[in-house]
């Protein structure tokens, strides 16, 4: 009788457990990335997008983001957003991930862009 009473709260255990660790999966951990949605998102497409643009004006490509499938931010001495989308370069298409390190209280060097894209090499710059 003991072994039954043992295994019922080894059981109970256990799914107190399940129940915690799946209620807890759904809050954002502290300092780890956050997706984006809604107006957040909108206002992270807008950053890559005028990223991108400031890319162009020096020695880098003229990327076009035209399909960002996720972006993601992350609170790290600055903002880090992650983005998945595909970028277009004239009739050139690939899909790249792009990651965006502002640090606005700096005068210079406060935006640091990163674009890897498949098996290419990574584009870096910071401006």
């Amino acid at each position: 009788m003991n072994g039954v009473k043992s295994l019922f709260l080894l059981g109970l255990v256990l799914l107190s457990l399940a129940a915690f660790v799946v209620a807890n999966d759904e809050q954002p951990v502290l300092g780890g990335p956050k997706q984006l949605e809604g107006d957040d998102r909108k206002a992270a497409i807008d950053e890559l997008d005028a990223a991108l643009a400031t890319l162009a004006t020096g020695d880098g490509p003229s990327y076009k983001a035209i399909n960002v499938k996720s972006v993601t931010d992350q609170v790290v001495s600055g903002s880090l957003k992650t983005y998945e989308v595909e970028l277009k370069n004239g009739d050139d298409k690939k899909d790249c991930t792009v990651k965006i390190w502002s640090q606005p209280w700096l005068k210079e060097n406060a935006t640091n862009i990163k674009i890897k894209c498949g098996n290419e090499g990574e584009l870096d710059r910071t401006w």
